[in-house]
């Protein structure tokens, strides 16, 4: 029998948290009702108080209500929502999680739900799981199930909703990932255009004896990769596609954020690090592209996705902050570089085949790395001959410091 928390407003979604539950109890599993509310008193009786939430994280809750803020409030409980489930998930206290709300209550329980580990079971049925949903999942496993119609009340749609949302919790709790290994752990980051390269790397290091977990250099792939590193699990980084910096330094869509390539570092982990797809910059449709860059060369990947190039001024940028990235990474680190090509498309004769802008960004790295390693090759970075080069070094990098 697990225990599910079942955390919400009880003070406007009682009735509705209550329902699952409920079902929970009738799935042979245990509810733990939590309650986040801060407006009239809980419509059910919690297992969890406001109160004690609140304590959690050092609130005063009464003070807090008595300013009649409803702002305040709720980002108050962002705050200590995730304080308490943490220490009940830490403690062994709970083994699942289920929210239902709107705008309030899914800032609420979402952000709790990003205080627990990848893998926790997570569940958020939501009015706004149709829309963005990508500032309430942050870098975490959240499956948010939209909620249809409003969550007010119980009615012969909210009722089937509810009853599923019960069951896939249930499911998620009762399920047992298969999680065990004795191989070392490397992460990678891949794009389309990096993926023949990624993928006969793979087979290299899982030939070699270890576990790979690959990464869509998409923003928050690049996010959640870096917080994997940083996790401590990992014994080595094949960060072949560093694309995001071309999105975090020109004002892409795909950016990670200026702490991307930074976890290494942290966590003295080696790292075989190469320029991949620092040839691009990624946009929406062709019309979404912004004016400012009217002129510049783009490449229209499919109708979803437009590629800019990058010039040779964002390169030699590029450059140095790569450069200044494997610099910190003091377990070890070496920069490998495809002289051909670091994309399918920059490839002589390919859309964004630039040699001047190429050189600017490899002559930057060059310059920058003044302790770490620079391997130069005279190939593209999809020839099997330079993974196998990337998977042979971090294989090298990791075999030293064990």
């Amino acid at each position: 029998m697990a225990t599910i928390a079942v955390l919400g407003t009880l003070d406007s979604k009682g009735e509705e948290h209550a329902f699952v539950a409920a079902l929970i109890t009738r799935q042979g599993h245990r509810p733990l009702l939590i309650d986040v509310g801060t407006g009239a008193p809980p419509s059910v009786k919690p297992d969890v108080t406001r109160e004690v939430v609140a304590a959690a994280a050092g609130i005063d809750l009464a003070a807090l209500i008595a300013r009649q803020d409803r702002g305040e409030c709720v980002v108050a409980m962002t705050k200590a929502a995730p304080v308490m489930l943490a220490k009940l998930a830490a403690e062994g206290r709970i083994q699942g999680v289920v929210s239902l709300g709107g705008g309030g209550g899914t800032a609420i329980a979402t952000a709790a739900m990003r205080a627990l580990p990848l893998g926790f079971p997570k569940l958020m049925v939501s009015t706004l799981a149709a829309g963005n949903v990508a500032p309430y999942l942050g870098t975490k496993d959240i499956t948010m199930m939209p909620s249809i119609a409003d969550v007010a009340g119980l009615n012969r749609l909210s009722k089937v909703i509810f009853t599923r949302a019960a069951g896939a919790i249930c499911g998620m709790v009762e399920a047992e990932p298969e999680t065990a290994s004795n191989r070392p752990l490397v992460v990678a980051s891949q794009f389309g255009n990096t993926t023949a390269c990624v993928t006969e790397a793979k087979k290299l290091l899982e030939a070699a004896g270890f576990e790979v977990l690959v990464f869509a250099a998409t923003g928050t792939g690049g996010r959640i990769m870096e917080s994997v590193i940083e996790s401590g699990l990992t014994a080595g980084v094949l960060d072949v596609t560093t694309t995001e910096w071309a999105d975090e330094l020109v004002g892409g869509v795909l950016n990670a954020g200026p702490e991307r390539m930074d976890a290494a570092a942290k966590a003295k982990v080696p790292t075989v690090i190469a320029p991949g797809c620092l040839d691009m910059v990624n946009f929406g449709e062709l019309a979404s592209v912004p004016a400012k860059f009217r002129g510049r060369n783009f490449y229209v990947h499919n109708p979803q996705v437009t590629l800019m190039r990058t010039t040779k001024e964002e390169c030699a940028e590029l450059g140095r902050i790569i450069a200044a990235k494997a610099e910190a990474c003091t377990a070890g680190a070496t920069v490998l570089i495809p002289r051909k090509a670091i994309s399918v498309i920059s490839a002589p004769g390919k859309p964004f085949h630039d040699a001047a802008a190429d050189e600017a960004l490899f002559g930057a790295v060059r310059d920058g790395c003044k302790r770490t390693p620079v391997k130069e090759f005279d190939l593209e970075i999809n020839d099997p001959a330079f993974a196998r080069a990337c998977a042979e070094e971090l294989i090298r990098l990791i075999s030293r410091r064990l």
